[in-house]
């Protein structure tokens, strides 16, 4: 049996600016939030930092040439705020739009599609330290932020997004392990809020254009939790709280239906962290987009009997799964309840899908990835069936083009298409660059 997909289908590669870039103090860059995060001792596994990285800003040729060997039609990358605007808030950085320029310009060359992320979380550090997204003077930070790149890059761009997994935000300012690195969940919900009106108010920037061709939308990702037994109420209320009060939910639901469910309210006022909300704000939260942007990786099954038991053998605290399970096959039904609960009607795109490679140091155990490209298969067979059923899923994005600066993970996870040498900045294919190339070639996948 052949999966062909549709004849406009896109295929792409994903990136992420603080990532890739390299660069920090180059080209007049200011530094970001998660510059400062990872230099403090103890925040990044094995002490990796982004300083370099895969030196993206001084390797733009190299990159753009690896996207034509694998035959993508679209690039799905990321502005860094603190290359464009330093302070955040002060003089645009001439260096730093002409380095995106350049990649534009070598893109368009090329025949890939732009796909721009305006935040992929990289906060310039002049506005954490002024507050971050708790600052409701955010909104006019980022809608000032926001009119640099529509002015400067506009209708380049084919599509444009506003925010990458928003849930990033409430973990740096709730959970601590990710930048900035607090722990205050009243002070995170109030960051996620606004960064919403800040989404919804960049929407309409960006209708006021009146760009004829450009697109605009958002990336939530979706790890979904289901119950291990339906019938446990200690398993149904542990996947319904993942999902709704830490998870997807906290976002999609003010995105396409309006105000914040019920059950998160609720459980908002009983903690005492609601978020302050302004006359008005959900109307603009809930500007109408012409895309979805769906983040899927794996679903996570709630079994909190295992998990106890777990907790016991090895002392408490922590995901005991060092290699989890991946749920693959649950993909289609992922998409059909999203849709459903939420009202999405706009086309999707799965936006990042992946695995990472972990604990391997040799590099030609790194080089055979077979399971990176057996797990693909079986998402892009899930896919498939997804759109034979009529879900209008547009385009489909693996990450990543190459092994990165994984946040907090630093670079012990691997999920590159073409491994990273951090010493020479080479960039190797691995088996899963030529297989992918295969498929885009193909526009689909045999049996």
């Amino acid at each position: 049996m052949r999966y062909d997909f549709p004849d406009n289908f896109i295929w792409g590669v994903a990136t992420a600016a603080q990532q890739i870039e390299g660069g920090m103090r180059d080209g007049g860059r200011g530094l970001s939030n998660w510059d400062v995060f990872s230099h403090i001792p103890g925040t990044i596994e094995g002490g990796g930092v982004p300083d370099t990285a895969c030196d993206s800003y001084h390797n733009l040729e190299r990159d753009v040439e690896k996207l034509k060997e694998l035959g993508v039609n679209s690039y799905r990358f990321s502005f860094s705020w603190p290359r464009i605007i330093p302070d955040g808030t002060g003089e645009v950085n001439p260096e730093g739009i002409a380095y995106y320029r350049k990649l534009l310009t070598l893109l368009k060359e090329n025949g890939i599609v732009p796909n721009a992320t305006m935040f992929h979380w990289d906060l310039p550090y002049a506005l954490q330290v002024k507050g971050g997204f708790g600052n409701r003077k955010m909104i006019e930070w980022f809608l000032n932020y926001a009119n640099v790149l529509l002015d400067n890059f506009g209708e380049d761009i084919k599509y444009w997004v506003t925010f990458n997994e928003p849930i990033a935000t409430y973990v740096g300012n709730a959970k601590g392990f990710f930048a900035p690195g607090l722990s205050d969940d009243a002070y995170a919900r109030q960051c996620c809020h606004n960064l919403l009106v800040c989404h919804g108010e960049t929407v309409k920037l960006f209708r006021s254009k009146g760009f004829r061709d450009s697109k605009i939308g958002i990336v939530v990702d979706v790890w979904k939790h289901y119950p291990a037994d339906a019938d446990n109420e200690e398993d149904v209320m542990s996947a319904m709280l993942a999902n709704e009060t830490e998870g997807y939910g906290m976002f999609l639901h003010p995105l396409f239906i309006g105000g914040y469910s019920d059950y998160l309210n609720e459980y908002m006022t009983q903690n005492g962290v609601m978020p302050e909300i302004l006359p008005g704000d959900f109307e603009t939260i809930r500007q109408p987009v012409d895309f979805y942007g769906m983040n899927f990786y794996n679903v996570l099954i709630d079994d909190t009997e295992k998990q106890r038991r777990l907790a016991e053998e090895h002392g408490g605290g922590g995901n005991y799964q060092n290699r989890p399970e991946y749920h693959t096959e649950l993909l289609g039904r992922v998409l059909r309840e999203i849709i459903e609960e939420y009202r999405i009607d706009v086309p999707l795109f799965i936006s990042e899908n992946g695995i990472p490679q972990v604990g391997l140091t040799d590099r030609e155990s790194i080089l055979d990835d077979q399971e990176r490209i057996e797990y693909v298969e079986k998402v892009l067979k899930m896919l498939h069936g997804a759109i034979q059923d009529g879900i209008d899923v547009r385009g489909y994005y693996l990450w990543s083009l190459m092994d990165n600066f994984e946040w907090s993970a630093g670079y012990e996870h691997r999920f590159g298409l073409y491994y990273t040498d951090f010493d020479t900045l080479e960039l190797i294919p691995k088996k899963s660059a030529g297989w992918y190339a295969d498929v885009i070639s193909n526009n689909g996948l045999g049996e």
